[in-house]
């Protein structure tokens, strides 16, 4: 099938679908790679995603042999176990999406604008600070090196749960990194109608009797919405970091999506002309479960030709109890939107925010349950330091007011994490 191990590959041994392993033979060749070339990259980013793709259908999977990198085909069990799919669903999800972002020569995969939607239907537990954040995140020049904060730095803070420790690891013990920035297109869209987005970046929330998204999504515009975008500290950020303000209509925005055509594609059809000019979209939702909920987790969907993991839900919760109960009504919601569309939805992980282990039990053990989740897996952990509170108080972006802070170098991994 492939070439014969090699002191750094082993062959492994699973089942496969037969129109899948055709596939993947052909489009192997097509790419001018060996096959196991292909199996080792589409197990790559299988296992980087946050959470498991659709389930494909195996009946009458067949037996597959391949090679693989040492040491690789045991991470992918470890994480199927986690993800409770079994190897040969695994591995045909693999596959198929190895197939599905590499496409044959001559036809161009979709290039989506990745649409972010940052949620969680309980209010308190930080969805504008990590929305904020990850957007400048996202933003920051190219051309600079600044700290980022490696993925070790959850592990050390699952140590010192383990062990009963009362405070977490300390500043000078996680490891930092210096990196360029990601230098993306960022747009944030306050989709929140407390307006608690726009006013801690220092904008002014739209007037009730103007226009505002509110207006674009139930089909009464007044304008064209590029007209109430402002852009983010232009000197920090280089213009590429824009927001597009909230309204307190947005209060009565359920009402008006209950008589709107396709009201789950309100948000979508709002925003969709704004795309071209923005490589991420980056939504704070409202602490709500209603219609609004609904048409922000449809636009975070996968469109067709999308990569799966490039756009979809981006769940915040604190570590304590309340938050899993708030967590368990927002998945259940997805999982109903999901099922009665037909959508194919990609959690983008579980962001704990405002951890502190120094509140002892409540707090080390909600986190370890986050983390016992597996799937979405959490992709981010940030603590409940000064910076971000002085940050609000100013009306400062985080990543400018405080750019090397513990909080602004977490916001900068969570963006690489999930890039």
């Amino acid at each position: 099938m492939t070439t014969p191990a090699t002191p750094d590959r082993e062959k492994v041994v699973s089942k496969l679908p037969g129109r899948l392993k055709q596939d993947l033979k052909v489009r192997a060749a097509q790419h001018g790679l060996e096959i196991q070339q292909a199996v080792e990259q589409g197990i790559t980013r299988w296992c980087r995603l946050a959470s498991a793709t659709e389930t494909v259908e195996t009946d009458g999977a067949e037996s597959f042999g391949t090679f693989l990198p040492q040491g690789q085909w045991d991470e992918f069990r470890r994480i199927a176990g986690d993800r409770g799919v079994s190897l040969t669903q695994g591995l045909a999800q693999s596959v198929k999406l190895w197939l599905d972002v590499n496409p044959s020569p001559g036809v161009e995969s979709a290039a989506a604008t990745r649409r972010i939607v940052v949620c969680n239907q309980k209010g308190g537990v930080g969805k504008t600070a990590i929305t904020a954040g990850l957007g400048e995140a996202l933003a920051e020049d190219r051309g600079s090196l600044l700290p980022v904060r490696v993925a070790k730095q959850l592990l050390k803070a699952l140590r010192a749960s383990d062990t009963g420790a009362d405070a977490p690891a300390q500043e000078d013990d996680l490891d930092v990194e210096q990196l360029p920035g990601l230098g993306k297109r960022v747009l944030l869209v306050d989709f929140d109608p407390q307006c608690h987005l726009t006013n801690q970046l220092g904008a002014t929330p739209l007037p009730m009797n103007g226009d505002s998204l509110t207006n674009h999504m139930g089909s009464t515009p007044k304008g064209d919405l590029r007209d109430l975008i402002v852009a983010v500290e232009p000197e920090t950020f280089g213009d590429r970091l824009h927001l597009l303000p909230a309204c307190h209509d947005a209060f009565l925005l359920d009402v008006r999506l209950s008589s709107v055509r396709a009201r789950e594609a309100a948000l979508e059809r709002a925003l969709e002309p704004l795309e071209a000019d923005y490589d991420v979209i980056v939504v704070d939702c409202p602490p709500s479960l209603g219609l609004s909920m609904d048409a922000a987790v449809y636009y975070g969907r996968r469109r067709d030709g999308e990569e799966p993991g490039n756009s979809g839900p981006l769940v915040v919760v604190q570590a304590e109890d309340s938050s899993a109960d708030a967590y368990d009504l927002l998945t259940t919601q997805i999982e109903d939107l999901r099922n009665d569309l037909k959508l194919d939805i990609d959690y983008l992980g579980i962001v704990v925010n405002l951890y502190d282990g120094r509140r002892g039990y409540i707090a080390t053990s909600s986190l370890q349950g986050w983390v016992d989740i597996k799937d979405p897996r959490v992709v981010g952990l940030v603590g409940d330091l000064k910076e971000q509170k002085e940050a609000v108080r100013v009306k400062r972006p985080l990543l400018s007011y405080a750019p090397s802070s513990q909080q602004a170098v977490s916001m900068r991994a969570l963006a690489r994490e999930i890039s």
